[in-house]
């Protein structure tokens, strides 16, 4: 995996941590020094009932530092790394470094999770840090591992296993520390395939949300208690607000923020990361390549194909041909890599530009996306989202269906709730990230939806997102009904993980406003909540029908019942006009295709999307985290291994 040093000319950025020349602060103890003073203060504390803490750090950089630099050089800077850290420990703490690039760190006992909090909080002090070097300011990407001791207590040994976690931390790079762990061997096999545990999965949530309320009602009922009514409103209230929302999203979408001023002077260096599993993307990579290099962008920009494949394939050496051919082009395989995620993060090693864009391998942006984000970004913003179009609706029914969906999402829902929320979400393509806020940030492979969490994460930190309906990529859809049902139970499971992640802080945050604090509400707490509630109402009516005696002796004329059962109706057909009205050209002009939609989407398509959610949060409840690579088209000889 390539890498490379991080330069910021000139002075350090007011935002970044500037470090104190090392002569001025704490020297680091030496590896020998530290162990021996580590070993007497555990001595000193045995009657601690928290074990003592051994944590590791290394710079991904330090083959870079050592040949520009120097071990000299290497050593310095780490030096500095090792008093940032050592400026946030405590007493009978101690830091020292182990004369090969390492930092040694001692922590008092405490729980797993309050050191892993502290251990981050390290690794972001010295990555947000520029390090003065030969008249530049440097910034470096720490990794970290660390082991929690036993009895007796053993500093090198500590180390030692700390180390082996800090080599796996080093395959993310996701500024994240990882636990050094005895290994228990492969885990049990589970008794039932992965599609037979979704479909008990599925058939569980109807009984949790239909067969067991119904019940529930029946029982209560039978024991003196009839809550059919407040039920009922209360399933009514949820519809209403669902389709309140949905109606001011529309609204609210008719009116697009403008695109700012151009900033006027040069533009800055741009960067794009393009990230691949290459035998899913090997037929259509190439062409990928070749829209972005015919991008009309006037400043310096550097394309970074970070790819991962678990052998050569015949695609790479016509790969290897574009980049001869084009020095902006630069391939970076990763070795290790099994997600998008340490793509991305292996890709930050080495970009040059000021602001990053990141993209799946099937994008294809429009040759104005460049220079459009940049004033996005002269204008504030951290993190601007485009909008991604759909460019091979016409190869069948599902892509027809996710190409008028994908208008729904991006030319409806984003530019409502950025209006009505005031932040964006980044979606994983086609986002522009300033390059430090994406490297302080990075994307976490343990996230389903790394793209969400990421926004999440931003957001809590003060950043700007915002979201750009003009700013144009176009990417391919699912084919098959088996394909889509994948990744969208992937990304409802992603969605429910930030939710467990984020809701709360989210909520707490005193950095958030109000309106931000709704939007986070909603997003991450009501949609997760709403599938659940809109299943209610077949018990309810179910029960109901029971108690009048039939269906027949129901009184279906009801005012209230009438006029909320059509404004609720009325959310759909709303929601397809609305699409319609926004839609990128290329789809607007298929109106058969809206009321396919709008069909499909009364039919079935919206409860199999509730479904999918429902499933998907009993899967994450249970540990089931797999998931499954959304299949491009492709012909079997493009994605064939070389052997030999």
């Amino acid at each position: 995996m390539g890498s490379q040093l991080s330069v910021v000319r000139g002075e350090a950025r007011g935002d970044r941590i500037k470090v104190t020349p090392l002569a001025a602060r704490r020297v680091p103890q030496p590896r020998a020094e530290w162990a021996r003073a580590a070993e007497e203060l555990v001595r000193g504390r045995e009657r601690s009932r928290r074990e003592p803490i051994v944590a590791v750090f290394r710079l991904a950089e330090a083959v870079q530092l050592r040949d520009r630099f120097g071990r000299a050089g290497l050593e310095r800077v780490v030096c500095e790394a090792a008093a940032l850290i050592g400026d946030l420990l405590a007493g009978h703490e101690l830091v020292g470094t182990d004369g090969d690039g390492g930092i040694l760190v001692l922590l008092r006992g405490t729980t797993g999770a309050r050191a892993r909090k502290r251990l981050v909080e390290m690794i972001q002090r010295v990555n947000r840090a520029d390090f003065p070097f030969a008249g530049d300011h440097l910034h470096v990407t720490p990794i970290c591992g660390w082991a929690s001791a036993g009895h007796p207590f053993a500093a090198l040994e500590l180390a030692d296993r700390a180390t082996v976690a800090c080599e796996i931390a080093r395959g993310h790079l996701d500024l994240l520390p990882r636990r050094w762990q005895q290994s228990d061997g492969e885990p049990p096999p589970r008794r039932l395939s992965r599609g037979a545990r979704t479909w008990l999965q599925a058939l569980s949530t109807v009984a949790l949300g239909v067969v067991l309320p119904f019940l529930l009602l029946v029982a209560l009922y039978s024991a003196g208690f009839d809550i059919g009514a407040p039920v009922y409103l209360t399933v009514l209230v949820a519809l209403l607000i669902t389709s309140a929302f949905i109606w001011a999203e529309g609204l609210r979408a008719l009116s697009p923020p403008p695109l700012p001023e151009d900033p006027g002077g040069p533009h800055p260096p741009a960067s794009a990361v393009i990230a691949a599993y290459l035998p899913n993307e090997a037929a259509t990579i190439a062409d990928t390549l070749r829209s972005f290099l015919r991008q009309d962008y006037p400043g310096p920009l550097q394309i970074v194909l970070a790819y991962n494949t678990p052998g050569p394939l015949p695609v790479e050496r016509e790969l290897a041909a574009m980049a001869a051919a084009d020095p902006r082009l630069v391939l970076l395989k990763v070795d290790n890599s099994t997600s998008k995620a340490q793509n991305v993060n292996a890709a930050l090693q080495v970009v040059t530009g000021e602001f990053t864009a990141i993209f799946d391998a099937d994008h294809h942006p429009a040759p104005d996306a460049f220079r459009r984000a940049w004033r996005w970004l002269a204008d504030g913003a951290d993190v601007v989202q485009g909008h991604c179009v759909i460019r091979n609706g016409g190869t069948g029914a599902v892509a027809r269906m996710v190409a008028v969906e994908f208008e729904s999402i991006y030319a409806v829902s984003h530019t409502g709730r950025a209006a009505l929320h005031h932040f964006g979400l980044f979606g994983g393509s086609n986002g522009f990230w300033r390059t430090r806020v994406l490297r302080e940030t990075r994307m976490q492979g343990h996230m389903l939806t790394e793209d969400i969490d990421s926004t999440f994460r931003t957001l809590l930190s003060g950043r700007e997102l915002v979201y750009d309906p003009g700013l144009l990529s176009r990417e391919l859809a699912p084919t098959t009904l088996k394909a889509l049902w994948h990744q969208r139970m992937r990304w409802a499971q992603g969605w429910f993980q930030v939710s467990r992640r984020h809701l709360g802080s989210a909520l707490r945050s005193p950095g958030l406003s109000h309106r931000q604090k709704l939007g986070a509400a909603f997003l991450l707490g009501w949609r997760e909540v709403y599938p659940w509630l809109s299943l209610l109402i077949f018990p309810v009516m179910a029960f109901l029908i029971w108690r009048a005696g039939g269906i027949g002796e129901l009184d279906w004329t009801i005012p209230t019942f009438l006029l909320t059962s059509l404004y609720t109706i009325s959310a759909g057909p709303a929601t397809v006009l609305f699409t319609w009205r926004l839609a990128a050209p290329e789809i607007r002009r298929n109106r058969v295709w809206f009321l396919a939609y709008l069909f499909f989407s009364i039919l079935f398509y919206t409860e199999m999307k509730n479904l999918i959610s429902r499933t998907a949060q009993l899967k994450e409840l249970s540990g089931e985290r797999q998931w499954v690579v959304t299949p491009r088209a492709a012909p079997a000889a493009e994605v064939r291994l070389e052997t030999g």
